[in-house]
């Protein structure tokens, strides 16, 4: 492996690895409580993720007719990629209320901020406008199918299956969606922002990474990670390996070359998403094992997407 490829992979992974180790540290230290994260999940999932999606999209140079092939490719994959893993997920996970959390850790990654950041490092702007509309359309399918599979298992445990009305009213709701819908409708009216205000916002976006990355480590459990059950594996291993393995694979199949398969496979390779951790607090699911998860995979995506891209240029494919 050159040193080129090791410097952009370890450069991105690192820092978001000593966010959590940070949130580990302040819990410890007593600095950061359960009072304390509750609210700055709230303000994270509320505002600061949904400043930033709206943002990155809205001030984005989106070229609908070049990009649509790999940003349907993308929405392809995704939901086939969700789709089996939901199919697995009475298989290998025994307690119901762990089975969305497990598919939400499994099938979503975190393309509005690591991913692009990969394709840029590894790109440059080319990867940037490459991948653009691919990340504005699968985050809001990872959204919309997070809410999807955490309403099912967290209301549908021993209870009357939750009515398509609930699962879609919670998906018009999600601050997420709400904002990804809003950046790319502004995008579509070619109107500059003004630069107070996107100034504003990028302060204000500047605090979802790391503010989510620290409640994500502030609630981990080392001690639980794989006691009593291998959820966190089984999501990681998914996470990290298995669906970037099959994305790239079916995106060569489809004839996608050069920088646009190396797209491909560094979007699928990223970690689990900051916001499913927020989206699991906030929906009142199994936090500590979002944020494991998080953390499993933010540790496998260094080992898999070094491997990945070491694959990929000694094919001459990327």
């Amino acid at each position: 492996m050159d040193w080129e490829t090791w410097r952009f992979v370890i450069g991105v992974t690192l820092p978001n690895l000593l966010l959590l180790l940070a949130g580990v540290i302040l819990r410890r230290s007593g600095l950061m409580n359960d009072t304390f994260i509750d609210g700055a999940s709230k303000i994270v999932f509320v505002v600061a993720l949904p400043c930033l999606l709206f943002f990155s999209i809205a001030t984005q140079k989106i070229s609908l007719a070049q990009n649509l092939p790999l940003a349907l490719y993308g929405l392809m994959g995704t939901t086939l990629s969700w789709l089996l893993l939901e199919l697995v997920a009475p298989l290998l996970v025994k307690e119901r209320k762990e089975r969305g959390i497990f598919v939400q850790g499994g099938f979503r990654a975190n393309t509005a901020i690591v991913g692009l950041a990969y394709a840029s490092m590894a790109y440059g702007k080319a990867g940037i406008a490459i991948g653009s509309l691919y990340m504005a359309t699968t985050v809001i399918l990872f959204n919309l199918l997070s809410v999807i599979s955490l309403t099912r298992s967290l209301q549908g445990n021993g209870k009357k299956a939750p009515s398509p009305v609930s699962i879609l009213q919670g998906v018009i709701k999600n601050p997420l969606i709400i904002s990804l819908v809003a950046g790319l409708a502004w995008n579509a009216t070619g109107f500059t922002i003004p630069h107070p205000i996107t100034q504003t916002g990028e302060l204000i976006s500047a605090t979802a990474l790391p503010l989510a990355m620290m409640c994500a480590g502030a609630s981990l459990d080392l001690r639980s990670m794989f006691r009593s059950s291998n959820t966190a594996l089984y999501a990681t291993l998914a996470r990290v390996a298995v669906v970037p393995a099959g994305l790239t694979f079916g995106g060569w199949l489809c004839g996608f070359e050069g920088t646009t398969l190396g797209v491909i496979f560094l979007f699928s390779a990223t970690p689990a998403a900051a916001a499913s951790y927020v989206m699991t607090r906030a929906m009142g699911g199994n936090a500590v094992l979002a944020a494991n998860i998080i953390g499993l995979t933010m540790v496998g995506s260094i080992v898999t997407t070094s491997l990945g891209l070491f694959i990929l240029r000694s094919l001459n494919l990327s």
